[in-house]
Order: structure tokens, then sequence, then C-alpha cells
């Protein structure tokens, strides 16, 4: 079964982008590659199993198995060596993607506390948009009994696209919900 965020953007988001921007090719208008979900586990020098717990728990909100990240280099400030397991991600593409983004805009984020909108401006200059969640435990599948420590996350969403504006655009169609001022 096709995810309800992919259908809504191969129905209508597509024809209206090409309105809005003015092209006819598919192509040629802004789309999603893949989200990136990162969890940097800093405690995980001493404590082997907050990235034990961590990996769980990314497993279970992406759908898909985490990889350990190692540390590229050492630093000796942080009594980190190179090779060292010190976080975990996972790459979603796909319908998995989709399936993500839906639960992220319609179930995550209003569960955030103080939520008012995200940054309409954390874009990298090619399109891609960036936001951190400081709790892991936003997402239902998690059991907080079973988790000891809150864990935040990076969540990376790389687009295809020419501008920020496009991809702003795109992810505003999708219902992403960005701060008004």
């Amino acid at each position: 079964m096709e995810p309800r965020l992919l259908e809504k953007y191969r129905r209508e988001i597509i024809p209206e982008l090409q309105k809005k921007l003015g092209r006819t090719n598919i192509l040629s208008l802004p789309r999603l590659k893949k989200i990136v979900i990162n969890m940097g586990v800093g405690e995980a020098i001493t404590e082997k199993k907050y990235l034990d717990e961590a990996l769980d728990a990314l497993t279970l909100i992406a759908g898909q198995k985490a990889v350990v990240t190692r540390g590229k280099k050492s630093i000796a400030g942080f009594k980190l060596r190179e090779g060292m397991p010190i976080g975990c991600k996972v790459t979603l593409r796909g319908k998995r993607m989709f399936e993500f983004l839906d639960r992220l805009i319609s179930i995550a984020l209003p569960r955030v506390r103080d939520f008012r909108g995200l940054n309409p401006d954390a874009f990298d200059g090619r399109g891609n948009y960036s936001l951190g969640l400081t709790e892991q435990m936003v997402f239902p599948e998690l059991n907080p009994d079973k988790y000891s420590r809150s864990q935040g996350m990076n969540v990376c969403l790389v687009f295809q696209s020419r501008s920020d504006d496009e991809s702003r655009e795109c992810l505003r169609m999708l219902g992403m919900p960005f701060r008004t001022e």
C-alpha cells in the first residue's frame, strides 16, 4: 500500500508545484531524495548501554535498522579515540521515508512541548532542511518505561532542488508546520 503523504505528493503537490514554478517537466521540480536521522551519543564512550538504547530507539522510530557511527579522529579532550562508537544513524528512502515524514509532521511535532512551529530558515543553501528534536519520546512507538534517559536527534531532509525557496514551498505543501512571523 502506498503511504498517504506519497499519494498526496503525486496527486496534488506535483501539479501545484508545476503551476507555481511554471515548469512542465516533473523531474525539474523539487523532490525529497532521502531523510537521514542521526543520534549522537557522547556518553557511549563511557557507558556502552546508552548506545544500545539509542540504536534500539532509532530502529523503532525509523522502522529500519540503525547503523553505528564511529569517531573519525581521536580527540583527547573528549576521551575519544578513532573508530570508537559515538552514535547511530538511519537513512530512509522511498515509502519508508514518506511514512516517517507523515508521522513526524502529524504525530511527533505536535507532541513537542511549547511547539510554536519550525524555523523556516534552517536550509543549507542547496535546498536541504535540518531540524533537531531534543526528546525521542515524542514518537508514540517508544515505551517511556523502557528508556532510562532522554536522547535527542537530528533529522535532515535531503532535497533535489534548485533553491531553498523551492524546497521550502514543497515542504509547506507537504504540511510541515513552519513558524510564521
